[in-house]
């Protein structure tokens, strides 16, 4: 379903000292979605400090989304979001640049939804601490970003994947309202942002599925193919950050023990949403990190460990279609699954990829160029289908 054309709104907005300075720089005129020089010799995490080439570019983005969020703390929220809600455009006009908030009052109440402060929010993405510059060895021209505590990530986006994530909006607020521990990635917020008399770039902010980062061994993004999922892996004892793909996952499984059957169910509930929205090409984001000995054991298990469950909201129409389980006591736990020796940490991010007649192209060209071998572009039953057996044969 499409949200109705939104009603746009446009302000002056008030700016912290901090940011209001960097935002007269011009440095950040290049947009947001620039290829990134020498990637693959500088994947990893870097603190975006004065010097750095985005430096002034993400000054801009800290003091708008700090007077963004101002907005809500303002209004805050008194029920759940309406059809306005979801079309709301909100555009703050600063020193040297501008920036739009997309649904800010369905967001605001999301995050509320979560447990989340706006105060905390505000705080983690406003000019308090630098952001980090995240590149990956993601094939996209996007660009990646974490706030300074690693709690929030922020991701540039088309124009084109920002309509089908606000057009899906409605449904994927429901989808968590039924099952508020799903897998998804929770999507906090869509923005604009134009420098001078730019051109308008977007960008997302979500919970990072990483979070807390502390001891973690292994990342992994996930499609359930072979075509161009292999990552060279970094030199041992690197403190280069990867995060590895498919083909280099070969001959290893997760142990969920108990938390298998919940996996698996939740699986398939969150994919079948998706394919349902006609999306495609989304990954399962994996981490590994090994449980300390007073974690583990019988006396430490789960069950004892836990302090908080969430229960999925009972629907008349779908009696079944319920999954429960506790939560570990610790922050961002949504994404959090613990086995007997490892915990990890599970997400399905990327989900504004809609299967139209681009993709549908793609697809009649790669069945030409790869024959017989397995690839991301394929139909969004076919897609999630794989992506759930994938998990269930790399599991135990």
């Amino acid at each position: 379903m499409a949200a109705p054309s939104p009603g746009p709104r446009e302000v002056l907005a008030p700016s912290p000292e901090a940011g209001r300075r960097a935002a007269t720089s011009t440095s950040g005129r290049r947009g947001l979605l620039w290829r990134l020089r020498d990637k693959q010799a500088r994947l990893g995490l870097f603190e975006i400090g004065p010097g750095h080439e985005l430096h002034q570019l993400t000054c801009m983005m800290q003091t708008g989304l700090w007077a963004a969020t101002q907005v809500s703390m303002d209004h805050p929220r008194t029920g759940p979001p309406t059809e306005e809600d979801f079309c709301e455009v909100l555009t703050q006009v600063h020193e040297g640049f501008e920036l739009g908030t997309l649904a800010g009052p369905a967001f605001a109440w999301l995050r509320h939804s979560l447990g989340l402060a706006e105060e905390d929010y505000q705080a983690a993405l406003g000019p308090g601490g630098p952001y980090l510059q995240f590149l990956s060895t993601s094939k996209s021209k996007a660009s990646f970003f974490l706030s300074h505590d690693q709690r929030f990530f922020l991701k540039t986006q088309r124009r084109r994947e920002v309509r089908a994530l606000l057009a899906h909006l409605p449904r994927y607020v429901q989808h968590l309202q039924r099952h508020p521990h799903s897998l998804l990635a929770r999507l906090l917020g869509v923005h604009s942002l134009r420098v001078a008399r730019g051109k308008k770039e977007f960008f997302i902010i979500m919970l990072s599925v990483f979070y807390p980062a502390g001891r973690i061994s292994e990342r992994y993004d996930i499609k359930g193919c072979e075509v161009s999922r292999w990552v060279e892996p970094a030199p041992e004892d690197s403190p280069v950050v990867l995060v590895l793909k498919d083909l280099n996952f070969q001959g290893k499984t997760i142990d969920l023990g108990p938390q298998r059957s919940w996996l698996l169910h939740q699986m398939e509930l969150d994919t079948a949403f998706l394919r349902e929205l006609n999306v495609l090409d989304y990954s399962l984001l994996m981490a590994f990190q090994r449980l300390h000995e007073d974690e583990r054991g019988p006396g430490s298990s789960l069950i004892f460990r836990t302090v908080r469950s969430v229960q999925g909201v009972q629907s008349p129409e779908e009696p079944g279609s319920q999954n429960r389980r506790l939560l570990p006591d610790t922050p961002n736990a949504l994404h959090i699954l613990d086995g007997p020796e490892q915990r990890y940490f599970l997400g399905l991010v990327d989900l504004a990829t809609v299967y139209g007649l681009r993709k549908r192209l793609e697809h009649l060209w790669k069945t030409l160029r790869y024959p017989g071998r397995t690839f991301s572009t394929v139909s969004p039953a076919r897609y999630a289908r794989r992506l759930c057996q994938w998990v269930e044969a790399h599991t135990e």
